[in-house]
């Protein structure tokens, strides 16, 4: 529901989830407790994601897949904006650190071939987010793993006919 309206009150959001708003209240003292518990629990699942995929020891091409494919997972399992939490610092310290794990996976990827070297600095760790947040949004028909298919791909191939 916050992923469509950021903005929901506690009680439209205690009506969607078929609670009292009272209910809500006695686990998170605050609108910022609920959305503080929401972005942890994203946080966390993408911390998981990112060991799951074995980012530093997998083959590249098996690391891509499965970390686009688990990311893939998180995003239509927390589709909420993360960025709005940034302003917590422990919170963008973890962010940070996983930022940085799969920026360096990235460079391997490009120091071992699977991607083309020469763009600019940071590219990949750029598009990759933003193609799985398309197709974690633009094409929910697709399970997570054919999902993981059409990023890569994309990553990989671009668009164009050659």
């Amino acid at each position: 529901m916050l992923a469509t309206d950021p903005g929901a009150s506690i009680a439209s959001i205690a009506a969607e989830a078929g609670v009292d708003r009272r209910t809500v209240y006695r686990r998170f003292a605050s609108r910022d407790d609920l959305l503080t518990a929401i972005y942890e629990a994203r946080l966390s699942a993408v911390e998981e994601a990112i060991e799951d995929a074995r980012l530093r020891e997998a083959p590249i091409a098996v690391a891509l897949h499965r970390y686009v494919e688990n990311i893939i997972t998180v995003n239509r399992t927390w589709p909420v904006d993360l960025a709005r939490m940034l302003t917590d610092d422990a919170v963008r310290r973890r962010r940070n650190a996983s930022v940085q794990e799969v920026d360096a996976f990235l460079r391997r990827a490009t120091d071992e071939g699977l991607l083309r070297g020469g763009q600019p600095e940071g590219w990949a760790g750029a598009l990759l987010p933003q193609l799985m947040h398309l197709v974690s949004r633009q094409l929910p028909e697709l399970g997570p793993g054919q999902a993981a298919d059409v990023v890569v791909d994309t990553l990989l191939h671009g668009l164009g006919a050659s």
